[in-house]
């Protein structure tokens, strides 16, 4: 009987013992230790694959791809027991949540614990470290990791940003030598522009969870709501002089965080310290990196119910080594080995704490579902724009939020607008949002009016409310209203067939109206606007709007294309019979403008913002479809500008900006638009109106700041947030009678960046965009930048020779995700100097 019992179990121990002899580490893989050389992404992918197929206990996912076509990947690592059934898995979690309207879901279950590496390109330890960290997953020699598979899903992405890892991987295995040169000044520290922290368009994919404006995002963030993990952590690496950092986080915490969460956050944070104690690693925790700012790989998770966490090893620019300030050199080796210790020490908290993950997981979303956080439970938002009302509701979906509309009823609120309580009046067709739901929490901090923010020192912009990003009018209301239906009726546009118009009139006021513009302008169809407001046909059009007229478009296609583009862009028009119009300007006035096709160039190079230009970059090849031209800013003396119409130049560091060149180029007929610190290089050069705001004193204020104390230097830092602007919503009183304000309100809501702001223009110019005293709506100014801010402007046009120069003080379409910006822009680049 005993030796039937042991012939089984000596077979099942040589199988289990050639099962962990099959599967390869990554030194063994790969030919090389773990940091001893940068890994392609592509060997990593292949890696991943090879043990998708090595170990019986992982399902390799691939999510989506990155613009230069290099794959996502996710890998889910389980237990014999639960790899069979992740769907189940998956799903009973969406019943935790209240997400899956099933059976109830099961009282236990495995914890999902998710491990994201490389969001920043440049960052490139933590890639490493996910090859290694899978082995020890999978590994069933393992006996420390193994057992955290009976309670725990581990899944592993081992890069989100391939385009950029690739970009700097392929810069520094270009430049180095035969041997690592530990020196910071050497060439293989000094990373080329753009660098690799950004994706293919140049975004910052740590920023973008919320806004999801990048195809990688998008596809990640819809895996990630497709499970919910109750643990999330995000790989990063700071400035190399840095020891390692991670939870729990600094202040602020937004208010929506639970107590749990802080909880869990210290819990991990003492694991992962003692295994760095051991290994006498210096780290570092509460410090630098907040929890306020909603778009980040630790915020978002977190106001969805997980225990988000940011990881931050000291290496950006290290290299394989590189010299610190203290003497000691730091390798990659040691950055690898820093990843791989938190990875495991997460895992293993995650596995001990499974069960209260669970538990308040669960609780994190019935608190949402009973009792919304904030003191506002619905949000009303008017539909007087179908169009900016259909982009907020595919931010809604792509989050997981619930919305509708059909709601006849009588309410009082807080007014976007005013900033008031008022009484208003809900349409059939206005948005409804009831905050009784399970995404409440991330709904709260999306939609809140103000951002409340306990501790001013926060890593980010502080304020982001969805009205004001998208331009929309809003109420919030504290009592608890139910849309009717989930939808809204609308009358589909008219398809026009063959109608022989005299002309058609298509409204300005959308994203969708310009991709329309482009769509006609790129097919040769010749477009106009009216400067005045105007009645045709019955209907009432605004500045503005755009004129496609017979007269100049003399082909026999005209009425088919213009046909074709409309239907394909769900564009509506209206046939003009006539060009005699009921009241205003006839379609012959000198008040009806042609637009020529505007040939576009934008500044590129050593000397930009990488981020700056790859939202204006991104804003025409990927959402409105319109060409435009990168010019090296280096190269601009020897360029032919005679072939453009328009220069855009966002945020940078222009050196000798503007040249003469560039000036004649303006004055001869051509059109800048500068933006941001672009705009700063201008103030007080020949040619330009552009004066710096000076700040008025008087003889008490001298007086007064005689008697200041002596400061701190403990206070410091806290004194210098008095001149601090992280981000923050300002409105901006807009003349939406020039062609920059065509579509636009007269109240203007923008993201301010920095105290910047100029005199109001001469008789010259258009102070298009100024502010008052009371401009703050939300978010946190410091006490000096807010007294700058006020009686100045922040939007101009100024005629030079037979050209235009536009100021944009701060970016119109910051992080793509500011959509109450983009038809502003629009304006400077179709329709001003017309």
């Amino acid at each position: 009987m005993i030796k039937k019992l042991l012939l089984p179990l000596i077979l099942l121990g040589i199988c289990c013992s050639a099962f962990s002899q099959a599967i390869q580490s990554p030194e063994k893989f790969l030919g090389y230790k773990p940091g001893e050389q940068f890994t392609p992404h592509y060997k990593i992918v292949e890696y991943f694959k090879y043990i998708a197929g090595a170990s019986k206990n992982t399902k390799l996912v691939q999510y989506g791809s990155t613009n230069e076509g290099r794959p996502l990947l996710a890998m889910f690592i389980a237990s014999d027991e639960n790899i069979g059934r992740l769907e189940e898995i998956r799903q009973n979690n969406l019943k935790l949540a209240g997400l899956d309207k099933g059976a109830s879901a099961a009282a236990s279950q495995p914890v999902i614990c998710w491990l994201s590496y490389n969001v920043h390109g440049n960052e490139p330890a933590s890639s490493e470290a996910a090859m290694w960290t899978l082995y020890d997953m999978v590994d069933p020699a393992n006996t420390r990791t193994q057992p955290w598979l009976k309670n725990t899903v581990v899944v592993i992405d081992p890069c989100l940003n391939p385009d950029g890892r690739d970009r700097y991987v392929n810069f520094y295995n270009s430049v180095k030598g035969e041997k690592p040169d530990a020196n910071p000044f050497s060439r293989e520290h000094a990373e080329p522009w753009p660098g690799g922290r950004i994706n293919h368009y140049y975004f910052d994919l740590n920023r973008d969870w919320a806004w999801q404006t990048q195809k990688e995002t998008q596809a990640r963030v819809a895996l990630f709501n497709q499970w919910l993990p109750e643990v999330h952590v995000d790989y990063h690496e700071q400035g190399y002089n840095s020891p390692y950092y991670f939870a729990p986080a600094a202040e602020p915490f937004h208010k929506v965080i639970t107590p749990w969460q802080r909880e869990m956050q210290i819990t991990i944070g003492k694991n992962n310290a003692k295994y760095f104690d051991q290994n006498g690693w210096l780290y570092f925790t509460k410090q630098e990196f907040d929890l306020l700012y909603p778009s980040y790989g630790d915020t978002y998770p977190i106001y969805n119910g997980s225990i988000g966490m940011t990881y931050e090893q000291g290496g950006i620019s290290a290299g394989l080594a590189v010299l610190t300030r203290s003497g000691d050199t730091l390798t990659l080796v040691q950055r690898v080995a820093h990843h791989h210790s938190t990875s495991l020490s997460t895992v293993e908290t995650a596995s001990a704490y499974s069960q209260k993950l669970l538990d308040e997981f669960k609780k994190f979303y019935d608190n949402s579902r009973a009792n919304p956080p904030g003191e506002y439970k619905t949000y009303i938002i008017e539909n007087d724009n179908i169009d900016k009302v259909n982009a907020l509701a595919k931010l809604l979906d792509r989050n997981g939020i619930k919305y509708g509309f059909g709601l006849k009823s009588n309410v009082t609120g807080y007014n976007y607008t005013s900033n008031k309580t008022e009484q208003y009046t809900i349409n059939p067709n206005d948005m409804v949002i009831n905050a009784y739901q399970s995404k409440s929490v991330l709904l709260n901090v999306l939609l809140e009016p103000k951002t409340f923010v306990a501790d001013s020192n926060t890593y980010d912009i502080t304020a982001w409310s969805l009205p004001y990003v998208y331009g929309l009018k809003a109420l919030a209301v504290k009592e608890s209203l139910k849309p009717a239906t989930a939808t809204f009726s609308t009358a589909k546009p008219q398809v026009l067939v063959n109608t022989h118009a005299y002309a058609y009139v298509s409204n300005w006021q959308s994203v969708n109206d310009v991709k329309f513009l482009a769509a006609l302008l790129k097919s040769g169809i010749k477009v106009r606007y009216s400067e005045k407001p105007f009645q045709a046909g019955g209907k009432q059009f605004a500045a503005g709007s755009l004129l496609i007229t017979r007269a100049g478009n003399d082909r026999d296609d005209f009425d088919g294309t213009v046909s074709r583009i409309a239907t394909e862009l769900n564009q509506d028009l209206t046939p003009l019979a006539s060009g005699f119009v009921e009241k205003g300007y006839d379609l012959g006035s000198d008040h009806i403008r042609y637009i020529r096709q505007p040939r576009v160039m934008l500044a590129a190079g050593d000397d930009v913002n990488a981020e700056a230009m790859g939202e204006v970059r991104y804003f025409f090849e990927q959402q409105i479809g319109y060409p435009i031209t990168l010019v090296r800013y280096r190269d601009l003396s020897r360029a032919r500008l005679a072939d453009f119409d328009v220069a855009i130049f966002t945020d940078g560091d222009y050196d000798g900006f503007p040249s003469d060149k560039l000036t004649s180029w303006i004055q001869d007929g051509g059109k800048l638009i500068a933006i941001q610190n672009a705009v700063a290089q201008l103030v007080d050069k020949k040619g330009f109106l552009l004066k710096k705001k000076e700040e008025k004193k008087d003889d008490k204020a001298d007086t007064k700041n005689k008697e200041l104390p002596i400061l701190l230097y403990d206070s410091r830092d806290r004194d210098a947030l008095r001149s601090s602007v992280p981000g923050a919503i300002y409105k901006i009183n807009l003349d939406n009678t020039h062609p920059l304000g065509f579509g636009l309100s007269t109240s203007y809501y923008a993201i301010k960046l920095s105290d910047d702001i100029y005199d109001f223009l001469g008789d010259d110019g258009w102070n298009v965009g100024t502010v008052k005293k009371d401009g703050l709506v939300s978010g946190f100014v410091g006490q000096k930048s807010k007294e700058k801010i006020k009686d100045g402007l922040l939007l101009g046009v100024q005629s030079m020779g037979r050209g235009s120069v536009i100021y944009m003080v701060d970016d119109p379409i910051f992080r793509t995700f500011w959509e109450n910006g983009k038809l502003l822009f629009s304006n400077a680049v179709f329709m001003v100097g017309q």
